[in-house]
């Protein structure tokens, strides 16, 4: 039996990706309008560190952001990053995107510091961007490598800036814990050759 998806084009595959992530996006915005409207009730979903009734709020919270400002901040690299990793193929991307949220969200559940809220996409966003820089050298795509070189090219910077923890306000716990769940990511669902092969045989 062959993979229904092997007569994806290229096309096919960005068209897909880039409808999910704009769809994602717009969620976003929503959920932060709502946010705008209710006196800022959505803010709740964020999580405090250590408190267990917040473990409730460790999926939530990657979905929540405090003001306009903040989610514009995070639009436009969740809307690219998010795109080249979902052109591999989609159940993939929501394992990579599950396990980058669920693990982030939990450590910083863990070691945050205590009192504070911490909310947004920024976790996903570093990790989306540890997956897209290790997974092509880990699965020996020389088309993934020359994406991980662009994308350390553009933001790399901005990675390195958002890893200090110098920064008020800024969470660098998530950020740190995002780009390890990334990377771990590109080695969990790493696609082995022979098994491409399996799926393809009659």
């Amino acid at each position: 039996m062959s993979d229904p998806r092997a007569g994806w084009s290229n096309g096919d595959r960005a068209l897909t990706a880039g409808k999910l992530m704009l769809a994602w996006v717009a969620l976003l915005w929503l959920l932060e309008a709502v946010d705008a409207v209710t006196g800022h009730a959505l803010d709740g979903f964020g999580v405090t560190p250590r408190d267990p009734s917040e473990l409730a709020d460790v999926v939530p919270s990657s979905f929540i952001h405090f003001g306009f400002a903040h989610l514009a901040a995070n639009t436009v690299p969740l809307l690219v990053l998010g795109f080249l990793a979902a052109l591999a193929g989609l159940r993939r991307f929501l394992l990579v995107c599950a396990l980058i949220i669920v693990v982030d969200g939990l450590g910083v559940w863990l070691i945050a510091p205590a009192g504070t809220n911490t909310a947004g996409a920024s976790g996903v966003i570093f990790g989306l961007f540890g997956f897209l820089l290790v997974t092509g050298f880990v699965e020996r795509r020389p088309l993934g490598v020359l994406a991980g070189v662009l994308v350390a090219a553009v933001w790399g910077g901005s990675i390195l800036a958002g890893l200090a923890p110098t920064q008020a306000g800024v969470s660098w716990q998530g950020h740190l814990l995002g780009l390890v769940a990334g990377v771990t990511a590109a080695f969990v669902f790493r696609r082995r050759p022979e098994a491409s092969r399996a799926l393809g045989a009659p």
